[in-house]
């Protein structure tokens, strides 16, 4: 069974989704027959190398909110995220554009080491308050889960799986996903949100039941 997460490295909801997921499979009784793929999706494309300021601040501006309420916000989902075993430091986190970052991933799975990638690019982003688009960063990033780091360098500064991002931004939108997360059964079945394991463990068994029931031949 096919599951395709579509998601930004630069979404906390993505990294909470994502913790939830692992949960959900662990408790699949198919899960070794399961296949994940995590799919790029840019919240923001236009965004600058990094956008300086308070990540408070940026988010109060881009929501027409007060300052203080999205600081309410930031602690509440860090709160939440806490008790996923994720440590969210939004005072840290250096807003950045991702799109580097999603060429990582794509090159992390050419490897088998997509998800081991993500996880260190969202760990970094949202709890060590790293730069995600500086290039230097992204390649001791890969060179810790793995990846050689020369190989890095040379795809980062170059232009490699930039195609494989804009196709998965491109079937993103033919899907209709316009937010993130989102899993996606086989290309049948969907659901977006960082919904609890429970809800995401019952999207992997109606897949799986759906596949069965299937015609065949």
């Amino acid at each position: 069974m096919d599951i395709e997460i579509w998601s930004d490295i630069a979404c906390p909801w993505c990294y909470v989704g994502k913790r939830r997921f692992e949960t959900a499979l662990e408790r699949f009784e198919h899960r070794d027959d399961v296949t994940v793929t995590y799919r790029s999706f840019e919240l923001d494309p236009e965004a600058p190398a990094e956008r300086p300021g308070e990540m408070a601040a940026l988010v109060a501006a881009k929501y027409g909110i007060r300052v203080e309420q999205a600081r309410a916000r930031q602690a509440e989902l860090a709160a939440l995220a806490a008790a996923d075993g994720l440590d969210l430091d939004f005072e840290t986190a250096r807003a950045a554009n991702t799109f580097d970052a999603h060429r990582l991933v794509h090159l992390a799975h050419a490897h088998g080491r997509q998800a081991d990638m993500k996880e260190r690019l969202q760990r970094a982003y949202f709890t060590d308050g790293e730069l995600i688009s500086d290039r230097d960063t992204l390649v001791r990033l890969a060179a810790e889960i793995g990846l050689d780091a020369e190989e890095v360098r040379t795809a980062l500064a170059g232009d490699a799986y930039a195609d494989a991002v804009r196709d998965d931004e491109r079937t993103a939108a033919a899907l209709g996903i316009q937010g993130v997360p989102m899993f996606v059964v086989d290309r049948a079945l969907g659901a977006s949100g960082a919904h609890p394991p429970e809800a995401l463990l019952d999207l992997l068994r109606q897949g799986w039941e759906a596949r069965a029931a299937a015609p065949t031949g």
